[in-house]
């Protein structure tokens, strides 16, 4: 079997909105555990620039090429940290992935509501999902203490990031893969499919929820792994 240090080694992760990082504890394990060096980013959800900041931050401190992963809003985050020079590939779990020039909200244009992830703003700007409707919206396929947990551990976002600008799109130099959850509420799976399918993605599909990060770490992991193992290594 191939080794992770034959390949690319290094992998960053970034979580998306309403979440933290501690949701991908079962990809890092699975990733550690066949040998990668794995770092997640914690990124504050307070604007696009500080996201990228954020990820920058994480970036800089790998000692080489790197696979960049980002889960929903991440996605956005990872599209425009992704012209790092470290980032050799690029994975979008269940995530937004605009083009240089456009705003995240423009990506949910002509494609269908999502009635059942509900979010809640408010006066300050920021937004936390529903509570009464996160489990069906966000974590359909956790069982109830997983769902609550996450739930219980909102980080609210900014909801201005939505209407920001891309300025870099990685996607456009980089090579790409998608994992898509299928009972994903938070999009139309149209909407993920287009956007995977624009960026020439490489796209698995497992039947997840928008929490899919959590639910399918296995999945998730393989992708990563598939991606670090097919990605040329030198990077700049």
């Amino acid at each position: 079997m191939s080794n992770a240090s034959e390949d690319i080694s290094n992998v960053v992760l970034v979580h998306g909105a309403f979440a933290d990082g501690s949701g991908w504890r079962g990809v890092y394990d699975a990733l550690v555990a066949q040998g990668y060096h794995v770092t997640i980013a914690q990124i504050p959800l307070t604007s696009l620039a500080d996201d990228v900041a954020a990820t920058t931050r994480v970036l800089d401190r790998q000692d080489g090429a790197t696979i960049l992963v980002g889960h929903s809003w991440g996605g956005t985050v990872i599209t425009e940290a992704g012209v790092h020079p470290n980032v050799a590939g690029l994975v979008y779990v269940s995530a937004l992935a605009p083009d240089a020039g456009e705003t995240t909200a423009q990506q949910y244009e002509g494609f269908g509501p999502t009635p059942h992830f509900v979010i809640d703003v408010g006066d300050d700007g920021f937004g936390f999902l529903n509570p009464e409707k996160f489990a069906i919206g966000f974590a359909a396929d956790l069982g109830k203490a997983d769902a609550a947990f996450l739930r219980d551990s909102q980080v609210p976002i900014n909801m201005s990031v939505f209407s920001t600008p891309v300025g870099n799109a990685a996607w456009r130099d980089k090579p790409s893969w998608a994992v898509i959850g299928t009972e994903d509420n938070a999009f139309d799976q149209a909407m993920l499919q287009h956007m995977a399918t624009r960026i020439g993605a490489s796209i698995t599909t497992v039947p997840a929820s928008h929490a899919l990060f959590v639910s399918q770490p296995a999945a998730i992991a393989e992708v990563i792994v598939t991606a670090a193992r097919n990605v040329p290594v030198s990077v700049g």
